[in-house]
């Protein structure tokens, strides 16, 4: 029998993690075209609104009713503006696995949104979709994002060398793509013991700037 995930939202202090709707476009498209973004993620080049209307109507619903993944939209408790996304792909129903990469919007970068949101996620999986297994893949390079996966309990696995292909501004102010290696992450129900308990004790989840 196939599984899939819910149509859910998840709530934390300051977070609302729920599905994509159309208001999203717009700031979607904006939050996708920024640098790091570009960079770190195999979105399009520029990522238009089309593109976005088509990941938002077409991609995230059959990627949920298939049962291969789940995408939700993190926004802000107070003021419901998008801050990023979190997604979930290449999941394994059987084994209870899945992988989990997050976006956040620049102007949100250093609030520790994707820790706070990326722990929500996996508390809810383990929890909730009594999943044994949360596989996280952060570029060589991107080391705000390593710095997210540790803060929220994820061990380091190993190196997946010349796996990842990135993006690099060139000095005609182009992209072009580069080859690095990937290092693999992984996150057990006991990793996620009191990582919020840590967190609150060490002044909460802004230490970092986060991106992936």
């Amino acid at each position: 029998m196939m599984s899939t995930f819910p149509d859910i939202s998840i709530s934390t202090d300051r977070l609302v993690l729920r599905p994509f709707d159309e208001d999203d476009i717009q700031a979607f498209t904006e939050m996708m075209n920024d640098e790091q973004a570009l960079a770190w993620t195999e979105v399009p080049q520029p990522f238009t609104e089309r593109e976005a209307r088509t990941w938002i109507t077409e991609y995230a619903p059959t990627e949920r009713t298939s049962g291969r993944g789940l995408d939700l939209a993190v926004t802000e408790f107070l003021t419901q503006r998008l801050v990023g996304v979190i997604q979930l792909t290449k999941t394994d129903w059987h084994v209870r696995a899945t992988e989990l990469s997050y976006v956040v919007a620049p102007w949100a970068r250093g609030e520790g949104y994707a820790s706070e949101a990326a722990l929500a996620t996996a508390q809810w999986l383990f929890r909730e979709q009594k999943f044994e297994r949360i596989e996280l893949r952060t570029a060589a390079d991107n080391t705000a994002s390593q710095q997210v996966a540790q803060k929220i309990g994820c061990i380091s696995e190993g190196v997946l060398r010349n796996a990842c292909i990135a993006r690099a501004r060139t000095a005609e102010d182009g992209w072009t793509e580069v080859r690095t290696d990937f290092i693999v992450w992984s996150l057990l129900p006991e990793d996620i013991e009191g990582v919020s308990e840590e967190l609150a004790d060490s002044g909460g989840y802004g230490a970092y700037s986060d991106w992936n």
